[in-house]
């Protein structure tokens, strides 16, 4: 028998803190941006007037943050790098009355775990402030400095410690755009602070101190300066405030669309829904309003602590917030006087019919007043009026459809509605032995089949072709650039303009070549062929939106969704007249797809009814 060893050696150890605080990190600091966060909110916290933000290569070599705020003395400088150190929390009753930002325990250690840290700190009665170095979770150098009020701290090479966790961040241009998202974030917060961003030495951002109207206009650009309705209730539960945009402001995709709660920037689907309801008939069902709405409540009935970033959060009463939410847009939007507006699209074809065409003489007004129809809308008590009739007259209700030896029906001397019911369906049925196409309602196409026929929704064939096209595009030769004669120029907000700088290389790859010019200012030198002149500038606005707003949980690459993007936003829209040479080209184009039969996203592109699925429609 084998001799046991004498020693058997424990296995369970305790971490050293900078490996802690690195496994931390991972929670806390993912990306620059989630830095730039942390470091805001903190300077927010000690009631700044004035924060700086510095970023140098998207924040992967600097990001630093100084503002003229509280400060801290030299003990407070030094507890602030230990693990759990906060001065926000001294109970756990605290954590559940928490009014302010930055009070995450871990998130300087976090920081400092992950990145080489300078710190400069001091206080308005201290005669001095303190400088220290902080890297890998060790202080190497800690010393007296002249500064002044406030806090300036500096964060350089990110994840200098952890190369695999650095070569997960994305590119510059990526990485900055999360940035400018943070940064938009917490500067519409607070809009009676100023706020810079400077990035690589050019400004992006100047905030200057003002009202909420004014740092909206600021971040979101001059087009909703004239368009933006105030909402603001109260009630002795919980108080909104802000504005939501008037409903020509609304958009194709979901655009600017902002929640504080206790001014912390959240996430939630739910108090969307709520938004949108008090929109409904004020605005397609697709498009999506722009708001920017504070909710003050007790911190007692909000749970802030359901998500890692503290952008997801629980109400206590859920149904009390959505239906006072739902309630205040609503009330803004009516005082204002913005209602629902019907509009018609009057088709062309409908002026040539002979209803319209021909004169209302007498004798057709003296019938028409006779009908019951008119006796009911003119008469008193008639509203639920039904006039009895002969039991058998609906019994010969196929007749309506069925012309006898093509000729119309006559009713009172006059074609009874021939151009919409038998001669139309009779023009339809002709069509499909003649394999020809039709277009219903501006939208479908019918394409005869062998047993039946095929409803193509042109919208939804037409991306899938252009889906199809840009892939190909994107794996072959570039697609062909047509320049502009005269190059359209297009002014972004900073972040758009960190966005379109991220696209610009695969753009170029698909036909469109734009170049900077100047502070958030492109040239849009060439567009694909099929971009119509002077429509440059739309068709990247609504690029720019559609890419923003793609669904999160979709993981996609850049260039996926940029094609996914492209091919639904060129795509010919519902409404719009085709002729029979376009139809052709389409279905034709449809059908050499490799998978015709949906888009990108799984939507259908055609339906297909048979015989027998029509007949037991009709129960036969």
């Amino acid at each position: 028998m084998a001799a046991k060893p004498d020693f058997v050696p424990d296995r369970i150890v305790l971490l050293p803190d900078n490996i802690a605080n690195q496994i931390a990190a991972g929670e806390v600091i993912q990306r620059p941006a989630s830095a730039v966060k942390e470091l805001l909110e903190n300077a927010v916290d000690a009631g700044a007037t004035e924060i700086k933000l510095v970023i140098n290569d998207a924040g992967k070599s600097l990001l630093q943050v100084i503002d003229n705020g509280s400060g801290m003395s030299e003990t407070d400088a030094r507890m602030c790098f230990e693990r759990h150190a906060t001065s926000k929390i001294k109970n756990i009753e605290d954590l559940f009355h928490i009014k302010t930002m930055g009070f995450r325990g871990e998130a300087l250690a976090s920081i400092a775990a992950v990145a080489q840290v300078e710190l400069k700190t001091k206080r308005a009665e201290d005669p001095t402030g303190v400088y220290i170095e902080v890297e890998n979770s060790v202080v190497r150098k800690q010393e007296p400095v002249a500064a002044p009020t406030g806090t300036s701290i500096a964060m350089k090479n990110l994840f200098f410690n952890v190369p695999a966790r650095r070569n997960f961040l994305k590119s510059n241009a990526a990485e900055m755009r999360h940035i400018v998202d943070e940064f938009t974030r917490v500067a519409m917060s607070f809009p009676e602070i100023l706020f810079t961003l400077t990035s690589n030495g050019q400004q992006l951002f100047h905030l200057e101190a003002g009202s909420l109207k004014q740092r909206i206009v600021q971040l979101l650009g001059n087009n909703y300066n004239a368009r933006l309705v105030t909402v603001k209730e109260e009630t002795d539960y919980m108080n909104i405030y802000g504005f939501a945009g008037k409903p020509e402001t609304a958009k194709k995709t979901r655009g600017d669309q902002y929640f504080f709660v206790n001014n912390r920037f959240i996430k939630s689907a739910y108090l969307n829904h709520a938004v949108m309801n008090a929109y409904q008939e004020m605005i397609p069902s697709d498009n999506f309003p722009m708001y920017v709405l504070f909710i003050d409540l007790d911190p007692a009935v909000v749970d802030v602590n359901v998500h890692p970033t503290k952008q997801e959060i629980k109400f206590e009463d859920e149904k009390i917030v959505y239906a006072f939410v739902q309630a205040a847009v609503k009330h803004a939007l009516a005082q204002f006087s913005v209602t629902p507006t019907l509009d018609f699209e009057l088709d062309a074809s409908i002026q040539q019919l002979s209803s319209i065409q021909q004169p209302f003489t007498e004798e057709r007004k003296t019938a028409a007043s006779a009908g019951s129809i008119f006796k009911g809308f003119t008469q008193k008590n008639q509203a639920h009026f039904i006039e009895k009739g002969d039991k058998n007259e609906l019994k010969h209700w196929k007749d309506f459809y069925q012309p006898e030896s093509g000729k119309p029906k006559v009713e009172n001397g006059e074609p009874a509605v021939e151009h919409t019911t038998s001669s139309t369906i009779s023009q339809h049925s002709a069509f499909a032995n003649e394999a020809e196409l039709t277009q219903l309602l501006n939208t479908y196409i019918t394409l005869p089949s062998s047993n039946g026929f095929l409803l193509i929704h042109q919208q939804a064939a037409h991306e899938r072709v252009l889906y199809e096209q840009l892939k190909a595009a994107g794996k072959d030769k570039p697609v062909a650039t047509q320049h502009s004669m005269f190059p359209a120029t297009l002014e972004l907000v900073p972040a758009d303009t960190a966005l379109l700088q991220e696209l610009m290389p695969d753009l170029q790859q698909l036909g469109y070549l734009i170049e900077p010019f100047g502070k958030n200012t492109f040239v849009i030198q060439g567009t694909p062929a099929d971009v119509e002149p002077g429509n440059e500038k739309h068709v990247i606005d609504i690029l720019l939106e559609q890419y923003k707003h793609f669904n999160p949980e979709a993981k996609f690459s850049k260039r996926e969704k940029l094609v996914r993007s492209l091919a639904r936003q060129q795509s010919i829209k519902t409404g719009v007249r085709l002729t029979e040479r376009e139809m052709r080209q389409l279905v034709h184009d449809l059908f050499s797809c490799e998978q015709p039969n949906i888009t990108a996203d799984g939507t259908p592109t055609y339906l297909e009814f048979k015989q027998d699925q029509l007949e037991r429609m009709f129960g036969k």
